[in-house]
C-alpha cells in the first residue's frame, strides 16, 4: 500500500521552521526535518524533496508520516501496524503501596 501523506502547515508553523533554519546551532536531524516539512508544504514531490535535502526517500516518507497533518476534522490516514489491530485489556488491583495483581487478555 503506497500511502502519500500531506503536510499542511499554518503560517505560524512556517515562520517557526524558517526561523529555525535561518540561524543558531541545531541538530542536523532537526534541520533536515524542517527542510522536508517546508518543501512538502510547498507542494514538492517526495523524490524532489529527497534530492534537494540530500536524504533518502524513506526519510521523507517517515518525516511526513510522523509530522503530517490533515485539515481540521479530517484524519491523517496511515497504515495499520503489523497488518492488523489487536485489543488489549488489562485489569489491575491497586493498593496504596503498589499494584496488588495484574492480568491481561489479548483479542
Amino acid at each position: 500500500m503506497n500511502v502519500r501523506y500531506r503536510v499542511e502547515l499554518s503560517q505560524d508553523e512556517r515562520d517557526e521552521l524558517s526561523a529555525l533554519l535561518s540561524g543558531g546551532k541545531h541538530a542536523a536531524r532537526k534541520l533536515k526535518r524542517a527542510q522536508i516539512l517546508l518543501a512538502a508544504d510547498a507542494g514538492a514531490s517526495d523524490e524532489d524533496i529527497a534530492i534537494s535535502v540530500a536524504v533518502g526517500g524513506s526519510t521523507v516518507y517517515r518525516t511526513k508520516r510522523r509530522f503530517g497533518r490533515a485539515k481540521r476534522g479530517n484524519r491523517v490516514v496511515g497504515r495499520v501496524p503489523w497488518g492488523h489491530w489487536k485489543t488489549l485489556t488489562f485489569l489491575a488491583g491497586l493498593r496504596h503501596d503498589g499494584m496488588a495483581w495484574g492480568w491481561d487478555t489479548r483479542f
